[in-house]
């Protein structure tokens, strides 16, 4: 078989999956950030500060595993880019944190949000002019406020940004063609998508800073949520796949019980949510639910949503409840704890593989990964183990 008939048939069998068919067996779609780095040989440090080596480890890990899907780069923090912008919210590797530990998101504290509370009105009227004018300067150490002089360092920050910008996502492109080339795999998503609420409590207020605003002022936190749709679904669009095929990402937070209430989810999340999801789907793309957390609470919400439309990862949500829920409208992909990944033994990983292919794959409609993003700590062996065990067990 050649390489673009290797191609076409896995391309095939993840798109019949994702839109709730049966193919020929599971597809093979995990999600590895730095384990690519630890079965190429790199450390951390090397695949954030030197994106090449990322690339060169995702297409290792998918030549060498022979998945059907991979990310081109699921460690997807640039140095060279944070960096030239001076950006505070990350740890890097070999800087912030030992070199060997993935980078980390650094939350401020609730007095130091790179949002005030009484900012509400400025974001609502107008979102990109505060993100630039107000927000900017906030998260960069380069950046200087608005009034402030424009100094040197300011003005190379703005321009070292942008030149870094576009060498790493212009990289993305030539990625995915090299995946498709050398090993006939699939780039697994196009496009990035985050639902309104989780901007503002991400980037804006800080976790800390949303609640209390959740509970103080609740209609500014909803005029906030709609006023930033257009801009996000705009996202959405711009990087989504144009054949239409694979899914586009949205990175699900901190929208679910308990870090915000039943009620606060049914009258600003999913409100501000639901709408964008339906137009992406009118306009022909799904959206892969990458459902952090555990959502088991709002499996029938999700339900609502036109059939087809997405397709839902299963984190620490109940694998089997989401099938009995979402299982008849929706393909579902994950559920394997990464847990077992990290501190199991190759047997026990097939055992729950079995499991969960029995329970929720038997009429299609599934893609096999781990729970959550595969970071360093899961052993290549287990890796190996679910890979061999659903190729060989998930065949129909």
């Amino acid at each position: 078989m050649t390489m673009e008939q290797t191609y076409a048939e896995r391309l095939n069998r993840y798109v019949t999956a994702m839109r709730n068919g049966k193919p020929d067996r599971i597809p093979i779609r995990p999600f590895v950030a730095e384990f690519t780095a630890k079965y190429a040989g790199y450390t951390c440090q090397e695949v954030v500060h030197d994106f090449p080596k990322a690339f060169a480890a995702a297409r290792k890990c998918a030549a060498d595993f022979d998945w059907d899907a991979v990310v081109g780069n699921m460690v997807y923090v640039w140095t060279g880019l944070t960096q030239a912008i001076g950006l505070r919210y990350y740890g890097i590797p070999g800087i912030d944190v030992p070199p060997n530990t993935g980078f980390q998101y650094r939350e401020p504290g609730e007095d130091e949000a790179f949002m005030k509370a009484d900012e509400y009105d400025a974001l609502i009227a107008d979102p990109t002019g505060f993100l630039f004018n107000v927000w900017l300067p906030r998260v960069s150490k380069e950046v200087q406020p608005i009034g402030a002089p424009a100094t040197p360092r300011n003005n190379l920050a703005l321009v070292k940004g942008g030149m870094a910008m576009m060498s790493y996502f212009s990289a993305f492109p030539p990625q995915g063609l090299a995946l498709q080339q050398e090993s006939g795999t699939v780039s697994a998503i196009a496009g990035i998508f985050k639902a309104p609420l989780d901007i503002i409590g991400d980037k804006l207020r800080g976790y800390l800073g949303l609640t209390m605003d959740l509970l103080t002022q609740p209609e500014k936190v909803l005029k906030a949520c709609e006023a930033l749709m257009p801009h996000l679904l705009w996202v959405a669009l711009s990087g989504a796949d144009p054949d239409k095929n694979v899914p586009i990402g949205f990175w699900m937070h901190r929208g679910c019980t308990p870090f915000v209430t039943m009620e606060q989810f049914q009258r600003i999340y999913w409100p501000t949510l639901k709408p964008i999801i339906e137009e992406l789907w009118r306009r022909g793309h799904q959206v892969l639910f990458y459902a952090e957390g555990n959502w088991t609470a709002h499996l029938e919400t999700f339900a609502e949503l036109p059939e087809h439309s997405i397709v839902f990862h299963i984190d620490r949500s109940d694998p089997f409840e989401a099938h009995r829920v979402l299982g008849h409208k929706f393909c579902l992909s994950g559920g394997l704890p990464n847990t077992l990944l990290a501190y199991s033994t190759p047997d026990e990983v097939r055992s729950y593989c079995k499991k969960l292919i029995d329970g929720v794959a038997k009429d299609g409609g599934y893609i096999m990964d781990a729970s959550a993003i595969i970071q360093n700590d899961a052993q290549i062996e287990n890796v190996k183990a679910m890979t061999d065990f659903t190729r060989e067990y998930g065949v129909y």
